[in-house]
């Protein structure tokens, strides 16, 4: 089994069809497949703040769930758009604004169809995947060794969220501990959530949200070749958007 992890797609469809296309997929029947046999693993944050989340929801859905030829496990983005489909009192802010819009434009007729779209493929999510044949454990925000195999309360939290503090930096971002340091698992946990201007690689973890939405690069992991394969933004820059770590 070969698997391409792709990062934090968050609205930008332009730069998922170049993503795929360097990656050697084509196009065929609405969905992108690879002469090979690859496996795309969406790893969250399909929607919000780039302009066409509702086109990454119809692709991933058509691939997750009605052709069965890639797989997806949901973020925080996707948690909070699947509460807003429920009918909760979300708040439309953080980049849901820009889903909702999107949403708020199309006929009843579509918008139930596009709304079944997105929450059946959140509901048949698993939380986190772990890929044994290619010795892997893909999760939007990353997990502890000791929480793989746990789905409560607590890793649900933090594979969505990270490791926050409950605290808040200058520019009102959560402060979230750098748990990849103290990772010392022989399995790859392949992440995103966080932006960084390029891939991350500490211990046998790696994060791929190379921050497209704002600016940067749409971000591929090819295991087991342990290759990285990333296409560019057209999305205007937003420096204060990424993260540093020392």
């Amino acid at each position: 089994m070969k698997v391409d992890c792709i990062g934090d797609v968050h609205g930008c469809i332009d730069e998922l069809h170049d993503l795929f296309q360097t990656l050697g997929y084509h196009y065929e029947n609405q969905v992108f497949k690879h002469p090979g046999g690859r496996v795309p693993v969406f790893l969250g944050d399909l929607t919000d703040r780039g302009p066409n989340s509702l086109a990454v929801i119809r692709l991933v859905y058509r691939m997750v769930v009605t052709e069965k030829i890639a797989r997806y496990v949901p973020g925080n983005h996707c948690n909070k758009l699947y509460r807003f489909f429920l009918g909760n009192n979300v708040q439309q802010k953080h980049g849901l604004e820009t889903t909702v819009q999107e949403y708020e434009t199309l006929d009843n007729k579509e918008k139930q169809h596009i709304r079944e779209q997105f929450m059946s493929l959140y509901e048949q999510a698993p939380l986190y995947l772990e890929i044994p044949e290619v010795n892997a454990v893909i999760a939007h925000a990353g997990i502890k060794e000791e929480y793989i195999g746990r789905t409560d309360k607590q890793v649900k939290s933090f594979v969505l969220y990270g490791d926050t503090t409950g605290k808040s930096d200058n520019l009102g971002r959560p402060i979230r501990r750098d748990w990849a340091k103290h990772y010392h698992g022989k399995r790859w946990i392949i992440y995103g959530h966080t932006p960084v201007k390029a891939p991350r690689i500490i211990h046998h973890t790696i994060n791929i949200d190379t921050g497209c939405v704002f600016g940067n690069a749409l971000t591929a992991y090819q295991l087991p070749e342990q290759t990285i394969v990333s296409a560019p933004s057209t999305q205007p820059w937003n420096e204060e958007k990424f993260r540093s770590f020392d």
